[in-house]
């Protein structure tokens, strides 16, 4: 086994330590949580007064405990469901285990929760009657009304012999007080001054050194009212103390004492204590009412201490089930699961070593089965991708083999669409095939003719093939020729040699090349022979020609008459002109055909541009040459000879061109020698511009070969002379029509010589 399997097999093992340490610790935190709520279902119904001071502790670690129990089921169930998101085997097992398990726990205990709830909260109510309430309120308004009666009659009893102590002619004695405290049945009574200031008392108030003294407000309130009544030390009176001391005091105002003009005022305090058994009473009942009210109260917090209890429970139940759900779904599902997470690998392409249960069961076999076949197919695998390396590697080189070919290269289907080419074909054709992909050649802009042509070659060789046998065929095609349509897109006759051939699956291959510059040579060269053979043969007669021609005018003349004379000047006159044209023409041949090799050496183009056009100022003054010559220019490497011919050549077409125009002005026959230095490309770039008629598009195609001119007279040979010195000096010869708002403005012809230091 692999390294990777053991490893696996061994995180297996801890897994499985780590489940069973889970479940060993989860079910000792449930235990202890339900010794925990026994033991506080207990206490708060068996001892009352340590509910009520431990109330907000119990009902915080209730909370808690819920809290906890919550999080930890909405984490099992989030943790479900993440597996049934991402669809891995057995998750639908699980969670259909836990709802079983979670419905088993919770139905019952929702069951037991419902009539638990409904018991406490009757049971509780049943504890609080409405009768002992209404009982103990009637007792209360009892007691007040008592109290209240009994303050009414002292009060008018104390109003109706006040006026005894203000009759005129008697004054106010101790002994008078103490009568009157007799006949109210007081316990004590004093006078006071306005100012607080006690003047007289009897009864208990004798034998006091500090007696109560009334507030101010009291004072005010018998001068405005004209009396003042209060219950005074019942509110710390206690129920089973027999020694309280309530009593109710009246106070009257009296007379003012004294003569004067503003005599004081005087009050009258009355105090008698209450029945000490009406105190207790009352006092004991508004002690139970009180007891009663609180316990009311704290009811509610009752019912939540016993509702949070039983809900902690039910939270408990379920918490459990789920629990015992995962657990054993998880030892019912994992070897199905391990099971299905190799056959996901497989499925993915991933064939490494596979886990495998060491259980003696048929789903132990069937995960070791599972892994034994898995690297069956790795091996097989991985024979496969060798093969497929090795044909990679062949394509990755025929494809670069392709792309490096200087010959074209495309692939044609039955119909002629286009499959692949290569960038040589795109090259020679001056087409993007690769944007042509799928489309017939034929449709190809430009590449009709060509399209047409190859696949009518294909349909022949294909009918003939079993007749002769051939496994291809071979023919020549002329591209961009003088009867090529104007979107053509080659700016010159263009010569192809093809090849095709079948390949499998009815596809079909052409190959071809551009021999346009090697036809071009030939033709050259059979030019240049053709010029050596008529120079040769033509010169030689020339002259033979001329001199007879001149000694029969100097022998006849003045031995004929006039008229024949006339006839014999005029004709050894054309005999001499045509022996001079034809030897031009024998020159030109002669030139054409023996130009030599250039000398390739330091050349200022400008400086040679300008000898030459210094010929031009005199002899050709109707049309004037403007140089435009870059300074920057650095020197060329050239044969300063052959570019002086190559100038004179073309700006004698340049002149022609211009004639033939016949534009009115000078200006507007001028033409434009211009030199630039192309410091990127290392080159400098001659060009002549004129302002002729330019050239048809049949003309500029073949315009470098021998005798194609469009001049009445002439060889044709000057563009050829050019291009072929421009060949020795590794130029390039660019020729086109310039283009005014649309119209042709004349010609332009330019040559990209490189500098000494390239």
């Amino acid at each position: 086994m692999s390294e990777v399997a053991v490893k696996a097999q061994s995180d297996i093992r801890h897994s499985s330590r780590a489940m069973r340490r889970t479940v060993t610790i989860g079910s000792i935190i449930l235990v202890l949580i339900g010794t925990v709520l026994l033991y506080m279902l207990m206490q708060a119904t068996n001892n009352r007064d340590l509910y009520e001071r431990n109330y907000a502790l119990l009902f915080s670690i209730n909370v808690a405990v819920a809290s906890l129990l919550l999080l930890a089921i909405v984490w099992v169930a989030y943790r479900l469901l993440i597996r049934l998101r991402q669809g891995r085997f057995g998750s639908r097992l699980l969670v259909k285990l836990a709802a079983i398990f979670a419905l088993v726990g919770f139905a019952p205990g929702l069951l037991i929760y419902v009539v638990s709830y409904q018991f406490v909260s009757r049971s509780i109510e049943t504890w609080f009657d409405v009768k002992v309430e209404g009982a103990l309120e009637a007792g209360l308004n009892l007691g007040r009304a008592t109290l209240d009666t009994l303050s009414n009659e002292f009060t008018l009893k104390v109003r109706a012999v006040a006026p005894q102590l203000n009759e005129p002619g008697e004054g106010t004695t101790g002994p008078q007080l103490e009568k009157m405290v007799d006949q109210l049945g007081a316990s004590d009574i004093a006078i006071w001054s306005s100012n607080g200031t006690l003047l007289i008392t009897g009864g208990q108030t004798r034998i006091q050194l500090n007696p109560d003294k009334p507030t101010s407000s009291q004072f005010r309130t018998a001068r405005t009212e004209r009396f003042v009544t209060w219950i005074d030390g019942l509110e710390d009176a206690v129920p089973a103390d027999t020694t309280t001391n309530a009593r109710i005091r009246v106070m009257v105002p009296l007379a003012p004492s004294g003569i004067g003009l503003n005599p004081e005022p005087r009050f009258l305090l009355v105090s008698k204590a209450l029945p000490r058994t009406l105190v207790a009473n009352a006092l004991a009942v508004d002690a139970a009412n009180r007891e009663y009210q609180e316990r009311a109260l704290a009811r509610e917090g009752l019912k939540r201490m016993y509702i949070g209890t039983l809900t902690l429970s039910l939270f408990l139940a379920v918490f459990g089930a789920v629990l015992l759900a995962v657990v054993l779904g998880n030892q019912l599902a994992r070897p199905l699961l391990l099971l299905a997470e190799g056959v996901s690998q497989v499925a993915a392409g991933d064939l490494t070593p596979k886990l495998a249960m060491q259980g003696k069961d048929e789903l132990g076999g069937l995960t070791r089965s599972f892994a034994t076949m898995t690297a069956q197919l790795a091996d097989a695998r991985q024979a496969v991708e060798n093969s497929m390396s090795q044909v990679d590697a062949a394509r990755a080189n025929l494809q670069t083999i392709l792309d490096n070919l200087t010959a074209g290269v495309i692939v044609l289907n039955e119909k002629g669409e286009l499959l692949s080419s290569n960038p040589g074909a795109t090259r020679i054709l001056k087409v993007q095939l690769a944007e042509h992909q799928g489309h017939a050649l034929a449709d190809v802009t430009g590449l009709e003719q060509f399209g047409q042509s190859v696949q009518a070659q294909f349909v022949d060789f294909l009918s003939a093939r079993q007749e002769h046998e051939a496994d291809h065929w071979q023919q020549t095609f002329e591209l961009g020729g003088s009867n090529a349509p104007i979107h053509s897109p080659f700016d010159r006759s263009l010569t192809l040699v093809a090849r095709g051939a079948e390949l499998p699956g009815n596809s079909r291959l052409l190959v071809f090349d551009d021999i346009s510059e090697i036809v071009s040579a030939q033709r050259a060269q059979a030019w240049g022979e053709v010029a050596r053979r008529l120079a040769h043969e033509i010169k030689n007669p020339l002259t033979p020609i001329q001199l007879s021609a001149e000694r029969l005018e100097i022998k006849l003349t003045g031995k004929l008459e006039a008229a024949e004379q006339l006839i014999l000047n005029k004709s050894v006159k054309t005999i001499v002109d045509q022996v001079d044209a034809m030897k031009r023409l024998v020159n030109e041949f002669r030139d054409y055909a023996r130009l030599p090799a250039a000398e390739l050496k330091p050349v200022d183009l400008n400086a040679l541009v300008q000898d030459v056009a210094h010929l031009y100022e005199t002899e050709s003054v109707h049309v004037p040459v403007q140089l435009e010559l870059d300074e920057k220019c650095p020197a060329v490497r050239g044969d300063a000879q052959q570019l002086r011919q190559v100038i004179h050549n073309l700006l004698q077409n340049a002149q022609d061109a211009s004639e033939t125009a016949g534009a009115s002005s000078a200006a507007a026959r001028a033409i434009v020698v211009r030199t630039l230095w192309q410091e990127a490309k290392g080159r400098v770039r001659l060009s002549v511009l004129d302002q002729g008629t330019g050239f048809a598009d049949a003309i500029l195609k073949r315009a470098f070969e021998p005798y194609v001119t469009t001049k009445l007279k002439g060889t044709g040979l000057g563009l050829a002379v050019v291009k072929k010195i421009a060949d020795e000096h590794g130029s390039r010869v660019d020729i086109a029509n310039r283009m005014v708002d649309g119209a042709i403005a004349g010609a332009q012809v330019s040559l990209s010589l490189p500098v000494v230091n390239s």
